[in-house]
């Protein structure tokens, strides 16, 4: 364990939506450090979401927002083992753990997708999520159910 704990970094907001939310996501989706192509990605992304859902009165950010907040798992299971056995033990998810494997599993199954753009790819993921389904909905699911499953071994905690 550390004896400081890392500083908090600071993002700046994105210059079309200034939202930092939007910048971590970037930063997740970011490849080789090529983040204005990143950006160019999500924007085109946001575009395609746009047309396709005209009819959900909702803008392509607020329908992105409800996307990640759809995939967004509440608990996890983590391996502990006791006495020589290893058990699934069922543990909440920090907020900010929460975000960020809302954002991974989103741009993951979004990667795994068929499709010819990576923009055309992440709208359709984000659309899925939006709808509750497609794999990143399907992950958290999972997660889920796994928690679930495993709630007896919830009192070993630490």
């Amino acid at each position: 364990m550390r004896k400081t704990k890392p500083k908090k970094r600071i993002l700046l907001p994105d210059p079309k939506f200034k939202d930092t939310l939007v910048t971590r996501f970037v930063n997740n989706l970011m490849l080789d450090g090529k983040k204005s192509i990143a950006y160019t990605i999500f924007y085109n992304a946001m575009d395609l979401v746009g047309e396709k859902m005209k009819d959900s009165e909702k803008a392509p950010l607020e329908i992105w927002k409800k996307a990640i907040d759809n995939v967004t798992p509440h608990v996890e299971v983590k391996s502990r083992r006791v006495g020589g056995a290893t058990f699934q033990v069922p543990i909440e998810v920090r907020a900010e753990r929460k975000v960020s494997l809302a954002m991974k599993n989103l741009i993951l199954y979004a990667r795994k997708r068929s499709g010819r753009t990576m923009a055309e790819k992440l709208a359709a993921e984000i659309m899925a999520a939006f709808n509750e389904e497609g794999g990143a909905f399907k992950r958290r699911e999972d997660m889920h159910k796994m928690a679930e499953a495993n709630k007896a071994f919830a009192h070993f905690r630490f």
